[in-house]
């Protein structure tokens, strides 16, 4: 078990049967929580706000649930949290039936929802004022990278408290990184979008120039995508966008709360994003067009509209 120390090491631990409660079980959680059980072998208990879900979960995992957050995290070693927002984290972790209420000493809560940097550092600040321990460890690689356990996870927190939660981690993820103190997981997350944001923008406009010049696109792309233009974007969605289909990945909606993350901390530290804001209005155009739950890519679809 941990110890009542959230900042002991324990040599040679492996946490092979852990006690871990997952607290959302959307498109991202249903499956790192499935992984948690299968791949790691863990003790896993869900709760998810449609208790449907959570019973599905159960039956298709062979793990437990429970009717509240506080309720699933009692006696965990791991209580991993993947939610919508700022205020989502907060009603199941400091809420009245939340996770803080009824971890042990020593336990560690691991946030995947991506958030902001500030309320990272608050349940860091809470956890240990109840003895435990928090890592906020958002992710990228979407639904694929989630169903097929291979998600990118940055994470904020102290080192000896991010060795321990590693090897769990590692369950559904094939890059683990600590960025730095609590909050700069979400601050690398942060930058993750901002880059993917220009770039995605950049491959709708390559390929609307190119259909407008009357290019093979499967052509140039097979050509560009060797050298210094290529990306997971181009190799990923090119084809599809090519097609005018938009359904293969996260949604315009989630990446919009995530840039409007991004550009309250950029208006807080200073930071200068004309393209990142830029970029956002395009997004807010292509909802306006319907595209709501479209995935990314479908920047395109505003310049050909």
């Amino acid at each position: 078990m941990l110890s009542a120390n959230p900042h002991a090491r324990h040599s040679g631990e492996d946490w092979h049967m852990a006690k871990v409660a997952f607290i959302g079980l959307g498109v991202m959680g249903f499956h790192m929580a499935g992984h948690l059980k299968v791949k790691g072998g863990h003790d896993v208990t869900v709760y998810n706000r449609t208790a449907s879900k959570a019973a599905a979960w159960a039956e298709k995992f062979g793990g437990k649930s429970a009717p509240t957050p506080a309720e699933a995290a009692k006696d965990a070693d791991f209580v991993f949290t993947c939610v919508g927002n700022d205020d989502d984290l907060r009603s199941v972790t400091t809420g009245e039936n939340g996770v803080l209420q009824t971890m042990k000493p020593g336990a560690i809560l691991i946030d995947n929802t991506t958030a902001s940097a500030e309320v990272a550092r608050e349940l860091d600040a809470a956890a240990k004022g109840k003895g435990c321990a928090f890592i906020d460890a958002p992710v990228s690689g979407g639904q694929a990278g989630a169903e097929n356990g291979v998600l990118t996870v940055m994470c904020g927190g102290d080192e000896a408290i991010f060795d321990k939660a590693k090897p769990v981690i590692d369950a559904y993820a094939r890059m683990v990184g600590l960025m730095g103190p609590a909050g700069a997981g979400q601050l690398t997350k942060m930058i993750n979008q901002i880059c993917i944001a220009g770039l995605v923008q950049g491959l709708a406009e390559g390929i609307h120039f190119g259909k407008r010049a009357g290019l093979d696109i499967e052509k140039v792309v097979e050509v560009i995508s060797k050298g210094a233009a290529g990306s997971w974007q181009m190799e990923n969605r090119h084809k599809t966008m090519n097609a005018g289909k938009y359904d293969f990945g996260f949604a315009i909606d989630w990446m919009r709360k995530d840039l409007g993350i991004v550009l309250n901390e950029a208006r807080r530290n200073g930071a200068k994003l004309p393209v990142t804001a830029l970029v956002d209005q395009f997004y807010g155009d292509v909802q306006a067009m319907g595209g709501n739950r479209w995935d990314t890519s479908s920047l395109l679809a505003r310049l050909e509209k």
